[in-house]
Formats: structure tokens, C-alpha cells, sequence
């Protein structure tokens, strides 16, 4: 019997899912959009809600239990800071999840996660700014 065992298990092993999880949640955090399939797209919806309502309570036990998930400090004060301020009135229903049609090489079918009133600029803003810090040091 299988009660109890809820979840996808995606062909992973336990910490594999649990350190794809983790990226997936800061790459979501840092960019508030990412492109995944649905059956991934579906499973980090609970964990990324969570952690933004961990960055809603807001106190220093939230802020290491969030550490403690994602395992970047710049991306939890991001959390805690901007995302947990912009939906502090709102109660749940901080991610949508909408198809994007199926992958050219396997038909997987994928997944646009973003947040609900998403900054537009966020996505590869912090890729712009990597690559503008390589470029000013490459000329120096």
C-alpha cells in the first residue's frame, strides 16, 4: 500500500529531488519566472508558496528555516524582502502555473512558473548584471 506517500518521485532519488527542488526554488525566487515541465512545475508550486509565507512571519526562525531549504542567503533576503512585502495582503495563490506546449526533442510537456504580479524586470536582471561585472572587469 501506498498511503502516506504523496508527491511525484520524477525518476530522482530523494536528495537528488530535494537539491533540484531547492535550485528550482531560487531560480524562481531570483527570477520570478522559470520554464520547466508540468509534472516539476506542479510539485514546486507548494514549496515556493511556503517558503513565501515562511517570508510573510518574517522573524529570524522563518529566515533560517528558509536558509535552511534554499541554501542561498542572497536569495532568502530577496524573498523576505521584496516578494514577502509585494504579497503581504495576499492569503496563498502566490505562483501560476500556465502550459507552454510540449518540448522539441522528448514532447515533454512544459510549464511556465511565475508569480502573480511578477516584476517584469527581474527576469535576467541578474544575468545582465553578472555579465556587465565580467565585462567592467575584463576591461580593467
Amino acid at each position: 500500500m501506498r498511503h502516506g506517500k504523496a508527491g511525484r518521485k520524477l525518476n530522482r532519488t530523494a536528495s537528488h529531488r530535494k537539491a533540484m527542488f531547492a535550485n528550482m526554488a531560487a531560480s524562481l525566487i531570483t527570477h520570478e519566472q522559470i520554464v520547466t515541465t508540468l509534472p516539476k512545475a506542479k510539485e514546486i508550486r507548494p514549496i515556493v508558496e511556503k517558503l513565501v509565507t515562511l517570508g510573510k512571519r518574517g522573524d529570524l526562525h522563518a529566515r533560517r528555516q528558509a536558509i535552511s531549504q534554499i541554501r542561498d542567503v542572497a536569495v532568502v533576503s530577496k524573498l523576505f524582502d521584496a516578494i514577502a512585502t509585494r504579497y503581504a495582503t495576499r492569503n496563498g495563490g502566490y505562483l501560476r502555473i500556465m502550459k507552454a506546449g510540449f518540448r522539441q526533442g522528448d514532447n515533454a510537456a512544459l510549464a511556465v512558473v511565475e508569480f502573480v504580479d511578477r516584476d517584469t524586470f527581474a527576469k535576467g536582471a541578474a544575468d545582465k548584471a553578472r555579465v556587465a561585472a565580467e565585462e567592467e572587469a575584463a576591461a580593467a
